[in-house]
């Protein structure tokens, strides 16, 4: 890009003051044009972004530890000859800008446009490449009509449907949480003990994609321990499907069948009871008179548990008898029907089979409720714990000898010929509920008609606008319900009498797409431009903490691959590679927080010590992907350390001469390596430290070659773009007329002289059959006779060949000789 000159005071500071040179940067950037990126550019692509940030008020360290090392790499891609896109915006709608509005007594919108006008001045304080015509905020209409439309595509593909289903409520924040987000039986935002209620939800069929969400995290270039994490809790189960028949009080087979799913079929013989979930559709049929009272009460209980409470396995499990019996079909055997919390009716048919001899739970159960115990693997003593390993099975009848490993298969196979069940595949992923009964939110675009049934918004008509003049306080239901103005509408099709949805969207819906509207953020028409996306998707380095490794991070998968399904799309996963930040703890070691006093104000730190300081801290303080705490003196370690490279370089006198030595040039050399290694893997701490390293080593020399300051402030240019810029245009450009193309910013990456990387001597190890006799000094890359006749001289060597015969040379380049004697 081509601007005009722009008129600037060369700051002449015997002393570094950043609060001075950074502002007047930042002017100078903006007006320029300098972080423009264009769409179409003949340089290769590289796509760079951070999570979408929360607009939550206030920047704290911890995003500026997330956003300042992400935009050192960004900067350093950009000088290595990539068009680069590194945009910002505010994932702002959703459960925790609305607690804080009704915690404020102001209206939503209003907090959260407040918040994002401070934290968009904020953010200018960091000095990133942020393009920021590519803003995006979530809550605001221009963003959200695209939202709905696509959950109408979503709708249109039957990949969005409305069902009752059991679902995790908080009591607290009086709405419906997805699995995902339920931490530990609680919350995932206030922390409050989530319980089970049936309500009438929106949902998208992730689990149409279970399979290739699955095979394509092995595609993906992500942290191994986040992969792990996507794989379990995809959770994919290969087994089988059994039906055992109910048997009636009074000893008939009843036709009515009890299903269940097993991957252990080897053990089957040994099932002694079975156990089905307090929701599961048949418990009704099945409690006899006796038992009704025992089971309501049970039911009562379980009902004011978690789902994560039911199953976690330190818990005790519970169960009550329902007072019916099932047969075994294989072993024949009557076995009891319990009613347990730890079974679900998420997870396969909502009931079990009960092994005892097998199974850590089923014993606890067994013996807790005095049922049979079993054996049918050989192995143990299971009157005294369960034997859960393989081995060969007995009771059995005719699979009895058989290895627990051939056993699977051929009870399986009985099974589907007796036909009394068949294969199967389970999942942990279950349906992704998206309704919330919650203000603050984009409204699901759909209208129930009478005449029509459920209707959806034709696009034409998006946004469906969020109304502002709305009670919001939460009462467990939506606060659009008794918004007369908002439910009552005209149906789309029959132009009747119709009623809105009243539920918005789950906040996750809006950051599962948002890396798709940046690179056409103005655009009216559509979403994005399929060509502009062909270019720059799929994004090519994505940092955020490792709290997003299920929740946002699987939901953006479904998206994508949705969106591509439906044509609109040519890649398969969203973020080619993802790597996490660490957690900056506070001084004393623990989790910062307000209430412990130990948090750090960044805008305070900026005030102290300029954005550059703050920047190259934060890159040094410890490895990226682990954080630690915050240190005082370290970052005044930094501070210092830009004063003396500002000292250094102004109070100079640059050789003409470039009279460097060859040592000087080596180690420039291997800076150089180093620095571009430890960025390109966002190890910055040791990228800095190589920086200091190499600074020490001149910063005493009265001169310096015009060369070794360009690559100083090269280097350090990502981690302080502000110092940089105003010694390179006062020191090397020496012109008070900034022009675009002359930024630091805006020169390449230097260099590297491969053969400065190489030593001109190396010390090789001298060998007499095997054993180190001397080290001998050689020009590097020196022959095997060169060698060979050096160290035939040795004293050393000589003593242990005069009089042998030396039948074999080992020679290894720079590294070795070894004279084999006979």
């Amino acid at each position: 890009m081509q601007f005009g000159a722009i008129r600037y005071k060369i700051i002449t500071m015997k002393n570094y003051h950043p609060q001075k040179i950074e502002k007047k940067w930042q002017k100078i950037w903006e007006e320029s044009k300098l972080y423009e990126t264009p769409n179409i550019s003949d340089k290769p692509k590289y796509y760079c972004l951070v999570m979408f940030p929360y607009s939550s008020g206030d920047l704290h360290i911890g995003h500026w530890y997330n956003f300042a090392p992400t935009d050192v790499f960004a900067r350093f891609k950009r000088m290595s000859g990539f068009n680069v896109m590194e945009p910002i915006g505010f994932d702002s709608f959703g459960l925790p800008a609305e607690g804080a509005a009704i915690k404020r007594g102001v209206h939503p919108a209003d907090w959260t446009e407040s918040n994002i006008a401070n934290m968009e001045k904020q953010l200018r304080t960091i000095g990133a490449i942020y393009d920021w015509r590519r803003e995006i905020i979530a809550s605001r209409p221009d963003y959200y009509k695209w939202t709905q439309w696509m959950f109408l595509q979503l709708y249109k593909a039957g990949l969005a449907y409305k069902a009752k289903v059991p679902a995790n409520w908080c009591p607290d924040c009086q709405t419906v949480l997805a699995n995902e987000q339920v931490i530990e039986g609680r919350c995932w935002r206030c922390e409050s003990l989530v319980v089970q209620r049936e309500i009438a939800q929106w949902l998208f069929k992730i689990t149409r994609y279970a399979d290739e969400l699955l095979e394509d995290v092995e595609k993906l270039d992500w942290p191994e321990k986040t992969k792990i994490m996507q794989r379990n809790w995809i959770g994919r189960s290969e087994g089988v499907e059994i039906a055992f028949p109910v048997i009636y009080t009074n000893g008939e087979k009843s036709k009515e069948v009890l299903t269940f799913f097993t991957t252990r079929p080897d053990t089957v013989f040994g099932a002694t009871f079975m156990a089905i979930s307090p929701e599961h559709p048949m418990l009704k049929k099945l409690v006899t008179p006796e038992s009704k009272r025992s089971v309501s009460e049970y039911i009562e209980k379980v009902k004011k548990k978690s789902e994560l409470e039911r199953v976690a396995l330190e818990k005790e499990k519970t169960g009550v008898f329902t007072g019916s019996y099932c047969e075994n079909v294989l072993s024949g055997a009557k076995i009891p029907v319990y009613v347990a919390d730890y079974v679900l009716m998420s997870y396969g048919s909502g009931a079990v089979m009960g092994v005892p001899g097998h199974d850590q739970r089923d014993w606890d159960f067994a013996r807790k409720y005095n049922l049979d115990i079993v054996e049918v693997i050989r192995g143990g003593d299971v009157t005294k714990g369960p034997y859960v390993e393989g081995g060969p099975l007995v009771n059995s009848r005719e699979f009895s000898g058989l290895s627990s490993y051939e056993a699977k298969k051929k009870i399986t196979d009985y099974i589907e010929k007796q036909g009394l069940g068949q294969r199967k595949v389970n999942y942990h992923l279950r349906d992704w509920v998206v309704s919330r009964q919650r203000y603050w939110g984009a409204p699901i675009p759909v209208v129930y008609c009478e005449k029509c049934g459920t209707v959806p918004v034709p696009e034409k008509d998006l946004p469906v606008l969020l109304p502002y003049d709305v009670d919001f306080t939460p009462k467990g239901r939506s606060p659009l319900a008794v918004n007369k103005a908002f439910v009552n509408v005209k149906c789309p099709s029959c132009q009747g009498s119709a009623r809105r949805e009243t539920d918005t969207m789950d906040t996750f819906v809006c950051s599962s797409w948002y890396y798709l509207r940046y690179p056409n953020s103005d655009l009216e028409s559509k979403p994005f431009d399929t060509d502009t996306l062909k270019y720059w998707l799929p994004v090519d380095m994505y940092v955020g903490g490792a709290e997003h490794t299920v929740l946002h991070l699987l939901y953006s998968r479904f998206f994508t691959k949705a969106l591509r399904d439906l044509g609109y799309l040519e890649f398969d996963e969203p973020f080619s590679a993802l790597r996490h930040q660490g957690i900056i703890l506070g001084p004393d070691g623990q989790k910062m927080s307000k209430s412990k006093g130990n948090v750090i104000n960044p805008d305070e730190l900026v005030s102290t010590y300029g954005a550059d300081t703050v920047r190259a801290y934060l890159c040094f303080m410890g490895p990226y992907d682990q954080g630690g705490p915050w240190n005082p003196r370290g970052i005044e370690g930094i501070y210092r350390f830009l004063n003396r490279v500002w000292a250094r370089v102004y109070q100079t006198n640059i050789s003409v001469a470039n009279n460097t030595t060859l040592e000087d040039k080596r180690l420039m050399a291997k800076t150089l390596q180093k620095v571009t290694d430890d960025i390109s893997n966002l190890k910055f701490n040791t990228a800095v430290a190589a920086i200091m390293t190499w600074f020490n080593t001149f910063s005493s020399r009265k001169e310096l070659s015009l060369e070794e300051i360009k690559v100083l402030l090269l280097l350090l240019a990502p981690f302080a773009p502000h110092l940089t810029e105003e010694l390179w245009q006062s020191v090397v450009e020496g012109s008070n007329k900034f022009e675009a193309e002359r930024s630091i910013h805006n020169q390449s990456w230097y260099k590297i002289d491969k053969s400065y990387l190489t030593e001109e001597y190396v010390w090789l190890v001298v060998e007499v059959d095997g054993k180190v006799r001397d080290r001998l000094k050689v020009p590097y890359g020196a022959s095997e006779e060169k060698v060979k006749t050096m160290a035939e001289e040795l004293p050393k060597v000589r003593k242990f060949i005069e009089g042998k015969s030396v039948e074999k040379v080992v020679f290894r380049s720079n590294r070795l000789i070894n004279f084999v004697t006979h």
